[in-house]
């Protein structure tokens, strides 16, 4: 998910009561749900489409779920021991508990893997033990219904708390409300999966019920064909068809590419990323990879790589 969405879980959680067990307990929680996106800096050192390969993946396994929250609370800590040797250390702050410090990043980060487990870009939760992709298909990578839910709930609970009401409850309710969002998602993703796509004739070899910004209730319906051709709902229209489309680009026989990619790190770092790849024909009749999920004509360019020295062959219709 967004990094926002991480934050405002984040700071949900402390405001459901467990920012009162020590002092920085929400930049405890709140940093911790973003700190496995620390990976984001790959893109100063990797190119193209390397990255794909690589975001998700280490710091978002067990190992870092472990040692980030360490490292976090031992920073916290240092920066409460700081302030207090330069008189600077506020008032009102509580005082700051190391285990405490270390549980609530710790909590802040098993939030992140969770919420990212939720949209079809998925997420390797056991590297570097396996490279195996998880897939919730429940949340589009922004959901701007969720961000609703989660700024009123913040804000309501904040400002009870100013007048000393019950702030705790208005926090709780307001993650029982997200759960129960995630919940009917997953539902209507199921409900999609199994009485829509995979229940069609001619029955697909692969099925992918993928969210949609803003119509939650919606689905774009991607699937593969047993000719190793992938189609959309957005490429044939609004109704879901088995039908090929020639007014967008025209498929190509996926090659075996195994030799290749030992010599092509771009290739590489794109199959191991990609979950519904496919040879599209370039205008000079090579080969562009793709991937089903993130087919954009707008930005076609982001997620793909390009094969010069492979000439396609077209995929028959059917």
């Amino acid at each position: 998910m967004d990094n926002l969405t991480h934050s405002l879980v984040g700071a949900l959680i402390g405001q459901a009561g467990l920012k009162t067990k020590t002092g920085l307990a929400m930049p405890a929680l709140i940093i911790g749900a973003n700190l496995p996106d620390v990976d984001a800096a790959c893109f100063f050192w990797l190119e193209g489409a390397e990255h794909l390969g690589f975001r998700r993946g280490i710091t978002h396994g067990p190992i870092a779920l472990v040692v980030l929250p360490l490292i976090l609370a031992g920073l916290l800590w240092g920066w409460d021991s700081w302030q207090q040797r330069r008189g600077k250390r506020p008032e009102g702050r509580l005082p700051v508990r190391f285990g405490w410090l270390y549980a609530l990043s710790l909590i802040g980060c098993l939030t992140h893997p969770a919420l990212d487990w939720l949209n079809v870009y998925g997420i390797r939760l056991l590297e570097p033990f396996s490279s195996r992709w998880f897939y919730g298909d429940t949340l589009f990578i922004i959901d701007v219904w969720l961000w609703a839910l989660l700024i009123v709930s913040v804000w309501r609970s904040a400002r009870i708390e100013k007048r000393s009401g019950e702030w705790r409850r208005a926090a709780r309710t307001g993650l029982a409300l997200a759960l129960v969002y995630i919940g009917l998602n997953g539902a209507i993703t199921a409900f999609d999966y199994r009485a829509g796509g995979m229940s069609r004739e001619p029955y697909p070899a692969r099925y992918i019920s993928s969210p949609v910004p803003l119509a939650f209730w919606q689905r774009e319906e991607i699937a593969q064909l047993w000719n190793d051709r992938w189609i959309s709902s957005e490429w044939e229209g609004m109704e879901f068809g088995y039908g090929y489309n020639h007014s967008r680009g025209v498929q190509c026989v996926l090659p075996d590419l195994a030799a290749k990619r030992e010599s092509n790190p771009q290739l590489d770092a794109f199959l191991v990323w990609s979950r519904a790849p496919f040879a599209e024909r370039a205008e000079d009749g090579s080969i562009v990879l793709r991937d089903a999920r993130f087919y954009d004509p707008r930005a076609r360019d982001r997620f793909s790589v390009a094969l010069p020295d492979v000439r396609c062959k077209e995929l028959v219709s059917g």
